[in-house]
């Protein structure tokens, strides 16, 4: 087992063993143990009482951040004729076709954090399901990535917009902000993504939804979060 360092020990000895915190006391404990010497994202990590294997129990959806994520997202659409433009126009890093299918095929170019199409361009995109899926980049209609309105996906995407979806073992894990945003910004961004994730209840789960909920700091300890009081 890995041996933790002094900080993250010195932190761990601010939380009470065992215990589970309202989400505001909470973060206000996790910007006091983030002592690293860079500014650290803070996740959350919410596990659920459904069963990933079964499709009417899947959990998958997308929130805009109140306060956004604190990290730049460049994005790369996938556009033709006016909608090429309406892209430029929000934001976008990178737009275009074919030319940068061949450039991800050809030269294993990833550098964008989020893809958006319109419905027109999926037939082009759909070749590279192969290398885009494992990675989570796919454009999906679920989450607004595959859209005819490119240019709100684009502002939505740099202003804050976070993914989220269940893993193998039915935990939802998400960026909620920086610790720099303080209590109050990462407290709004938190409500939002939990709200989101309770309003994507799927009907058919029974009994407990939220199982638990722990928020970290990069190098921080976890925070057990009082899941009863989440809804």
């Amino acid at each position: 087992m890995a041996k933790k360092g002094k900080n993250y020990r010195d932190s761990a000895k601010l939380l009470e063993k065992g215990k589970q915190y309202d989400s505001a006391e909470a973060l206000g404990l996790l910007c006091q143990t983030a002592k690293a010497k860079f500014d650290e994202t803070v996740e959350i990590h919410i596990r659920l009482g459904v069963d990933s294997r079964h499709a009417d129990q899947q959990v998958r959806g997308a929130v805009v951040l109140p306060n956004g994520t604190g990290k730049t997202v460049r994005t790369l659409v996938f556009a033709k004729d006016d909608k090429v433009q309406a892209a430029i126009d929000a934001g976008a890093d990178y737009v275009g076709g074919m030319d940068y299918v061949e450039k991800i095929q050809k030269e294993n170019w990833f550098d964008f954090d989020v893809v958006i199409a319109s419905p027109d361009m999926m037939g082009v995109i759909g070749r590279l399901g192969k290398v885009l899926g494992p990675k989570g980049l796919m454009p999906s209609p679920k989450n607004g990535t595959v859209t005819p309105d490119v240019g709100r996906a684009v502002r939505e995407a740099k202003a804050g917009k976070i993914e989220y979806r269940l893993d193998k073992t039915n935990i939802i894990h998400c960026p909620i902000g920086k610790v720099s945003f303080g209590q109050e910004k990462l407290q709004e961004n938190f409500d939002a993504l939990v709200g989101a994730v309770i309003k994507a209840k799927p009907a058919s789960s029974k009994g407990q939804y939220i199982k638990s909920c722990v928020i970290a700091s990069t190098m921080g300890p976890g925070i057990k979060i009082n899941q009863a009081k989440l809804g």
